[in-house]
């Protein structure tokens, strides 16, 4: 296996000398891209001996000027170890200006972050926010192990171990293109279902763990159609992105897209109702009381399994009846015709609506099989394992 492994500067990088030392035990070629302050911490030449290539570092150091995307579309994987909070910064914005940054803009490969900073540094708002956004894209996370930091303080920030850094990179080459030829349809997001010109009725749906499927597949070669209510993220590079806002709006994208796809995952939080009439001006304060008459919204999930030809069909059962919520969830597997029933207990605090992990039950006709909290992006990953696990039946174009 090809990897290119980019160290950033921080005082982990000292331990990407094992990392390398790991890859090239397994028999893998290692392309080491080193970024100016890397070399502050550990030296080319050091790095050089061990992965016996040449070091990385300059876009102007070589006569070919396209030589960063030569090595970006060649590398099996890329991993970032350390991975600043600087670097993450300039991962999540996609800055492009110095050859790490550039190669991770042009390479079509599964990207491996693994962060080390000072444990503030990994708690504030910002390098939260550029994770998120990281994740979002499909790129894998290997978060920082707590202990003693270099600057004195303890909590979270230390690099991971470079035996868990590398077991990540190989589980991220091994689930490439194994989707490949497959069409996914995804859901994703919330709904929203006019009052008047300014109010609607929604939920607290961010539409994450949609997005983390569409990133997941399209890391792992499916095509994707992602059919998104209202959200404020950013589509996936590579995916097709259909904006909806409503109900019915969102069940005939579905709908129209269902007969290509060979897998249909239906993860948006969808309005049952919708009120029967929108006013065509805002509603007034005035009385005490105001009756609103809501009439029922299509049920997209149950209308995909009378339609399916064939195709893989994934539903969400988002319940906040903990006692009855396996009963529930399996009632729907059987009732709307699906492959696979995705159950989250939405009030559980820190997962589900609005939150960056999740956790989450798998259920099939055969099994069940609890998945504990993690990143929506590793819950992602999981789901779609899964899904592969699914028997396949022929399917026929409508």
């Amino acid at each position: 296996m090809r990897i290119l492994l980019g160290v950033s500067g921080g005082i982990a990088a000292y331990k990407t000398a094992e990392l390398v030392r790991l890859f090239r035990q397994h028999g893998d070629e290692v392309q080491v891209v080193l970024t100016r302050a890397g070399a502050r911490f550990v030296t080319p030449s050091t790095l050089a001996a061990l992965s016996g290539r040449p070091v990385l570092s300059s876009l102007f150091a070589r006569a070919a000027a396209i030589e960063h995307i030569e090595v970006a579309q060649a590398a099996d994987v890329v991993v970032v170890a350390p991975a600043t909070a600087h670097t993450l910064a300039r991962m999540a914005h996609g800055l492009a200006d110095d050859y790490l940054t550039t190669l991770l803009l042009a390479t079509p490969a599964p990207v491996i972050v693994a962060p080390a900073m000072n444990v503030q540094m990994w708690r504030h708002a910002a390098t939260q926010a550029n994770v998120e956004t990281l994740r979002g894209r499909g790129v894998v996370m290997v978060p920082p192990e707590a202990g003693e930091l270099a600057c004195g303080m303890v909590g979270e920030g230390r690099m991971a171990a470079p035996a868990d850094i590398a077991a990540a990179a190989y589980t991220a080459a091994a689930q490439e293109g194994d989707f490949a030829g497959e069409m996914v349809l995804i859901t994703a997001g919330p709904t929203r279902e006019a009052l008047d010109p300014v109010r609607y009725l929604s939920n607290r749906s961010s539409g994450r763990m949609g997005y983390a499927l569409a990133a997941a597949a399209t890391r792992r070669r499916a095509r994707v159609r992602l059919i998104s209510g209202p959200t404020a993220l950013a589509a996936p590079a590579g995916v097709e992105r259909i904006e909806v806002t409503t109900a019915e709006e969102m069940a005939e994208a579905a709908l129209a897209g269902f007969p290509a796809c060979t897998v249909a995952i239906c993860a948006a939080a969808v309005a049952d109702y919708r009120p029967a009439t929108a006013q065509a001006q805002k509603i007034k304060k005035s009385a005490e009381r105001v009756q609103l008459e809501l009439v029922r919204n299509p049920d997209i999930l149950a209308e995909l399994g009378r339609r399916k030809t064939g195709q893989r069909l994934i539903g969400f059962a988002a319940e906040t009846d903990a006692a009855r919520a396996r009963e529930l969830a399996r009632g729907k597997l059987k009732d709307k015709n699906a492959d696979l029933m995705v159950l989250n207990d939405v009030l559980q605090p820190g997962i589900g609506f609005e939150a960056a992990d999740n956790a989450v039950t798998l259920i099939t006709a055969e099994e069940e099989r609890e998945l504990p909290r993690a990143s929506k992006a590793a819950i992602a990953e999981a789901i779609l394992d899964a899904v592969l696990s699914l028997p396949r039946h022929a399917h026929t174009h409508a």
